[in-house]
C-alpha cells in the first residue's frame, strides 16, 4: 500500500521518479523498488516521504486520510466562490431562493433556461476532461 500511495502523491504532484528520488536523497532505482512493492521504505524514509508530501504516515499506510493539499485545494475553491458572490455583490444565499424567482416573465424563464443548459454543458465537458 505504501508504494501505490507515493506513486499517487508522486503523479499528483507531477514529479518525476528522478526528481523525486533526488529530493528525498536515494536512488531513482530504490524509489521504483518502493512504488513497485518489492521493497518497503524504512521508518526514516516513510517520515521523509510524510514530511515532503505534507501527509502522515497513517495516509502513506492507507487509511483514508484527506492530505493538506486536498484540504488547501479545498479552501481555494471556498475562497473563490466568495470572491465571485462579492464581486457580484450577492450579499446572501436568498440569490438562490426560488420563491424570487416566480415573478419572472416568460422572457427571463428561458433566458435562466439559457444560463441552466450552459452550466450543465460547461459541468459536462469538466466531466470528460477529468477522465
Amino acid at each position: 500500500m505504501i508504494g501505490k500511495r507515493i506513486k499517487y502523491l508522486r503523479n499528483k504532484n507531477n514529479l518525476s521518479q528522478k526528481r523525486l528520488s533526488e529530493a528525498l536523497g536515494m536512488s531513482n532505482v530504490q524509489l521504483s523498488r518502493y512504488e513497485s512493492g518489492a521493497r518497503q521504505p524504512d521508518y526514516d524514509t516513510i517520515l521523509k516521504i510524510a514530511d515532503y508530501f505534507d501527509v502522515s504516515i497513517d495516509y502513506l499506510f492507507g487509511r483514508p486520510e484527506s492530505t493538506s493539499q486536498d484540504n488547501n485545494e479545498e479552501e481555494d475553491f471556498i475562497k473563490e466562490i466568495n470572491r465571485l458572490l462579492e464581486k457580484y455583490e450577492i450579499d446572501d444565499f436568498s440569490f438562490f431562493d426560488i420563491e424570487k424567482w416566480k415573478s419572472m416573465n416568460p422572457e427571463q424563464i428561458k433566458e435562466l433556461e439559457s444560463y441552466f443548459q450552459y452550466l450543465v454543458q460547461k459541468s459536462k465537458q469538466l466531466e470528460d476532461n477529468n477522465e
